[in-house]
């Protein structure tokens, strides 16, 4: 198999980050791993290296390129990228066969190029977005592979590289994607392809799934064996994932001859219970979807699901393994004053730890599957005596709907505010022995203010059979403690707002040229254009095209930095006049031209002062000599010269200029006038033709 190919054109590297994932409630989740697993797990994650987080669902945005790519499983329904095996370029087409899931899927549902969503015909062609088909032509083809027990090679790489790619190539188990991208017209390439080579990414639905429910042989109805994987079906049930999690290489490796399936088979009908959300509408109680890497911590990943549906794992007496649903069982385990050595509440008043809201994040399968703020639970500005916000929270990369987030967001908030109890009592009470198999206690100690209160354990259960006594804590609740109305409860989510169709690059506005000078070597001052315009975005550079009105120096650019609202021009010819206009440029496509400016390069704005001590001379027929000192101006140029038949400097006509230092006595000589009485003006100039004040001769005669 060809190796990866990972250039600097094409290679995209994605880092999965941590999923912060908070346990407010069932804690004994960790506690049924120590106790099934005899705490191999827990062991394995503290003192072998550390493993990679579970990816947040934004991480699988686009493709994830690595050398050895460890195996992507997707549970339930959820949108990533893929993992390169193939990318070659043959006859002008790049090939690419990116694995989406390291096991068979249920389907495809959408893909999406550069997070687009993608249109494909009956031919795989991408008729949409539009940029991709040109003329009826469909430049990107996409086909793909579920991952069965013997899947079939893509027949489009076979022929093209019979030599490293054969049938035998069929990527069994592995559900693939294949996408055959084809070279355009350079006049055409940033049309067709304006963010360079596409980047696939898809939402798709996940593994099949064993459900005990649907199995004759386990007491219920149907078809479905645990030893056949071909009976299973696709399921967003977290239950269900959860079980299968349990018995699968990548989390417990256990067997589901080692699960007690009547437990399991009642969880996944407690997240398949209708709930109603705030629109009225109908939804299922604990479902949702994600994706992890073979390489991410079991515990960690089981934690995501086990906090989503509220299950608690645990070891049943007999060394099965059942689990508690997220819901609330009334007690069968009572404990009394005679039966407990001793007891510890803590009221949780504290107001450094009184928690006044709690802070939503959830996975929205309407916004292109991105993590987004769910309304808030509680009113973390509410007024406490110090008037300090305190909030916590809640993200889950499973949940997939703004309902079962805040519902989520309820009990982290109540368990968050909730009493807590610490309890030592006598293990030969009656049903004390029960106690490590439930999830809910009943304490009566009225001393201590427990009247028949129920006891959610939060923590793992410790037997001393030394003093023959067991311990545990947790937190006061009550039987309403799932329950949840959506009208009043649940909150306003934001707006799912369809993304506008992409416009290209804007045009720059509020584009603003001007001519601007420095010093340069020996003191003498330059001319430059510095172009400014309205910032629209960081990921934007601008050119600024500049030539002469004359065209005899050809057109000249200079590029912005990334996200900057000015960019400068080289130095320009002083007194030249110059056309200037702007365009932006961004994702390798540019926008249209602003309209033209003209200006005058002008290197010294500042007038010299004017000459003095003027003169004329017209004791020679038909010409006069004009005499003046040149200002003690350092700028000072040259000394023009006006005449006119009538005093009116405006009609004036510039009949000669003189150049010379400053300060000197300077002269020049007009000639070929016709006799008759005339009007002068002499006018200081410096180096850019910047005029002083002009000074008049007064009338004169030539003869």
């Amino acid at each position: 198999m060809p190796q990866l190919i990972a250039g600097p054109i094409f290679s995209f590297l994605i880092s999965s980050t941590a999923v912060a994932t908070t346990l407010a409630g069932p804690l004994a989740t960790a506690l049924g791993y120590a106790v099934f697993a005899g705490g191999l797990y827990l062991a394995s994650s503290v003192f072998s290296p550390e493993q990679p987080k579970v990816p947040k669902p934004d991480d699988g945005s686009y493709n994830l390129k690595q050398s050895v790519p460890s195996l992507a499983y997707v549970l339930g329904t959820a949108k990533k990228g893929s993992d390169y095996v193939f990318l070659e370029e043959k006859g002008g087409k790049a090939h690419h066969i990116m694995v989406w899931a390291g096991h068979r899927i249920h389907r495809f549902v959408q893909h999406y190029l550069h997070d687009e969503k993608a249109t494909l015909n009956a031919e795989g062609g991408v008729t949409s977005p539009g940029n991709y088909d040109k003329d009826g032509v469909s430049f990107v083809h996409i086909k793909t592979r579920q991952g069965l027990n013997a899947e079939t090679a893509y027949s489009d790489v076979v022929t093209a590289f019979p030599t490293i790619w054969n049938n035998n190539c069929r990527g069994d188990g592995l559900a693939s994607v294949y996408m055959r991208v084809a070279t355009v017209d350079q006049k055409d390439h940033l049309d067709v392809y304006p963010n360079g080579m596409p980047e696939h990414s898809a939402v798709g639905d996940g593994a099949l799934l064993y459900d005990p429910r649907k199995d004759s042989t386990q007491g219920g109805s149907g078809s479905h064996r645990t030893n056949n994987p071909s009976t299973w079906e696709f399921s967003t049930n977290l239950a269900l994932m959860r079980l299968w999690h349990l018995c699968h290489p990548v989390g417990g490796k256990m067997a589901y001859e080692n699960m007690h399936l009547p437990d399991w088979a009642n969880a996944a009908n407690v997240c398949d219970q209708n709930v109603t959300n705030r629109s009225g509408a109908t939804e299922k109680r604990y479902h949702g979807g994600f994706w992890f890497r073979a390489s991410n911590d079991p515990i960690e990943v089981g934690r995501i699901m086990d906090e989503a549906a509220e299950l608690v794992v645990y070891e049943r007496a007999d060394g099965k393994i059942g689990v508690h649903a997220g819901e609330f069982v009334t007690p069968d385990v009572r404990l009394t004053a005679e039966s407990i050595y001793s007891i510890r509440v803590d009221k949780n008043k504290r107001r450094a730890n009184t928690v006044l809201g709690v802070r939503g994040r959830y996975v929205n399968t309407a916004k292109d599957y991105i993590t987004e703020d769910a309304a808030i639970y509680g009113d973390p500005y509410a007024v406490v005596d110090d008037n300090t916000e305190r909030t916590r929270t809640f993200e889950n990369a499973a949940i997939q709907s703004h309902n079962h987030c805040q519902r989520k967001q309820k009990l982290t908030f109540v368990r968050a505010n909730a009493r807590r109890v610490s309890v030592a009592a006598d293990y030969t009470a009656d049903g004390v022995r029960d106690i490590p198999y439930r999830r809910f206690v009943t304490v009566h100690y009225p001393s201590r203010g427990l009247a028949e209160a129920v006891v959610e354990i939060t923590s793992s259960v410790t037997i001393d059979l030394r003093n023959m006594r067991i311990s545990f804590s947790g937190i006061l609740v009550d039987s309403s403690l799932y329950a949840f109305n959506a009208a009043t409860e649940e909150g306003e989510p934001g707006e799912s707002v369809e993304p506008l169709p992409d416009e290209g690059v804007p045009t720059p506005t509020g584009f603003v040229p001007t001519i601007q000078t420095e010093v340069v070597s020996g003191g003498a001052t330059a001319a430059f254009i510095n172009a400014t315009w309205t910032f629209v975005d960081d990921t934007l550079t601008y050119e600024l095209e500049y030539d002469r009105t004359s065209g005899s120096t050809g057109v000249q650019s200079a590029f912005s930095e990334a996200g900057a609202t000015q960019v400068r021009s080289g130095y320009l010819v002083d007194g030249e006049e110059y056309r200037v206009r702007l365009r932006a440029w961004g994702g390798g496509t540019k926008s249209e031209w602003t309209d033209y400016v003209l200006l005058t390069a002008t290197a010294d704005p500042v007038a010299p002062a004017p000459v003095t001590a003027v003169s004329v001379d017209v004791s020679t027929p038909g010409q006069a000599e004009f005499g003046w000192t040149a200002p003690n101006s350092s700028n000072y140029f040259a000394c023009r010269i006006y005449i006119n038949s009538v005093n009116n400097l405006g009609t004036a006509t510039l009949v000669a200029t003189e150049y010379g230092p400053p300060s000197a006595t300077d002269l020049r000589v007009v000639t070929s006038l016709a006799a008759g009485t005339y009007y002068g003006w002499l006018v200081a100039i410096n180096p850019s033709g910047i005029a002083g004040t002009a000074v008049a001769t007064g009338a004169y005669v030539v003869t």
